[in-house]
């Protein structure tokens, strides 16, 4: 049995000062979540099998602005994590080409809530 500090995880992290719907921010996050778990299964797909196993577990989490957003995708990039930064589309709330959401991993538990350890959840 794997356990829970090692079981992996998936962080949604979504920015607050584009005050998103709670459907837009479902969609955004739902978005991210695909898109990172397609990628996973090219490069990790032993973890993403463990993921989907384990109960995929995912946590959404605020970002204060676009800043914070995208120091945290390059931190996670750079630690190896798969990430995917999600870019409106512009057809309902936020201008086309809005960054919205940033979704990292599946990865263990562990290394992705060090990374977002000062995030609050969403």
């Amino acid at each position: 049995m794997v356990s829970t500090a090692e079981s992996p995880s998936m962080a949604l992290i979504a920015r607050t000062d584009l005050a998103m719907s709670a459907g837009k921010l479902a969609v955004q996050c739902s978005h991210a979540a695909v898109t990172c778990t397609l990628s996973a299964r090219k490069t990790h797909a032993r973890l993403v099998e463990r993921w989907k196993n384990g109960g995929a577990r995912k946590i959404c989490l605020e970002a204060d602005d676009l800043e914070t957003l995208q120091r945290l995708a390059g931190q996670a990039q750079s630690a190896g994590f798969v990430t995917a930064l999600i870019r409106d589309a512009g057809h309902t709330e936020v201008p086309p080409g809005t960054l919205t959401v940033l979704g990292i991993g599946p990865a263990p538990r562990r290394a992705i809530d060090a990374l977002v350890s000062e995030l609050k959840p969403y």
